[in-house]
């Protein structure tokens, strides 16, 4: 194991990933202290009703859709939503949130912004929307409701410094766990029985990863090895798939829980959606490309 190359090829990763979140997590405080997108919620208010949802969600679905989880949740939380009603709305955007920065990460590994955007938005409110044929007794709330407040600036240079404050800090988190999760995976890879077995262990790692931490950290580790071309375009099509449907599953769920949201329906729904969808698409994607 080469750990000088090993570090050279983790902060590669790093750089690419910061030069995406970082700008835009700042753009993203910004929209929201003007409120933004408030006048295009209507675009979303079609799809509350087929969910279930009052109309007043269309806040909530748009700030997560453009913004992030943080910034729907901040929306959602005084609507009095039942624990159905807040287990549909983690599920669709569990699936669909921050399309812009992850689109562009996804975009790193090869899969295109159209395919991101659709699969993320459509798959989203398919899979929502077959959950809204749950029985409402199958959900139950798994905490008991708590207040949430985002964070609140009182003029655009408090927010600036705010947010790039936690900006700085997003980056070391992103810097410090990229770094270590290579490390670990050239390590395994460098062991011997690996090595004879010829398994792709970027593969399954990086699937575990983004399952349980994020598409950020997903895709982070294998960037270098897709620009290297070694790991195959079918394992990229399928692990692109696979997280876009399914990731940060713990982190993102228990957001919604705190609120009423079911945690096992939500990671159940979600799972299952992944792997019907990321091995249907998989078997299309051989067939016709």
């Amino acid at each position: 194991m080469n750990y000088n190359q090993t570090l050279k090829t983790a902060l590669q990763s790093s750089w690419i990933i910061l030069k995406l979140v970082v700008p835009i997590y700042i753009l993203a405080d910004i929209l929201y202290y003007y409120n933004t997108l408030s006048y295009i919620s209507f675009i979303v208010e079609p799809f509350t009703s087929m969910l279930g949802l009052p109309a007043q969600t269309s806040l909530a679905i748009i700030s997560g859709i453009f913004l992030n989880l943080y910034a729907a949740v901040a929306f959602a939380a005084p609507l009095d939503l039942t624990p159905a009603q807040w287990s549909i709305l983690a599920i669709f955007l569990g699936v669909c949130h921050s399309l812009v920065v992850e689109s562009v990460i996804m975009k790193k590994l090869g899969i295109s912004n159209i395919y991101s955007y659709g699969l993320r938005f459509l798959g989203g409110f398919s899979i929502a929307f077959l959950a809204t044929f749950i029985p409402d007794s199958y959900f139950s709330a798994s905490l008991s409701n708590t207040t949430f407040t985002k964070t609140t600036y009182d003029s655009l240079s408090s927010l600036l410094i705010g947010s790039s404050s936690s900006a700085i800090i997003l980056s070391i988190k992103i810097i410090a766990l990229i770094v270590t999760l290579i490390f670990i995976m050239d390590f395994i890879k460098s062991r011997e029985f690996i090595k004879q077995s010829g398994k792709n262990v970027s593969k399954g790692f990086s699937l575990l990863v983004g399952i349980f931490l994020g598409i950020t950290y997903g895709a982070g580790i294998l960037i270098q090895e897709a620009k290297n071309g070694t790991i195959s375009k079918d394992d990229l099509f399928f692990i692109g798939t696979f997280l876009m449907i399914c990731h940060a599953i713990i982190e993102d769920t228990l957001l919604f829980v705190i609120f009423g949201a079911d945690f096992t329906m939500v990671i159940v729904v979600r799972t299952i959606a992944a792997i019907v969808v990321s091995y249907t698409f998989l078997a299309i994607y051989k067939k016709f490309i």
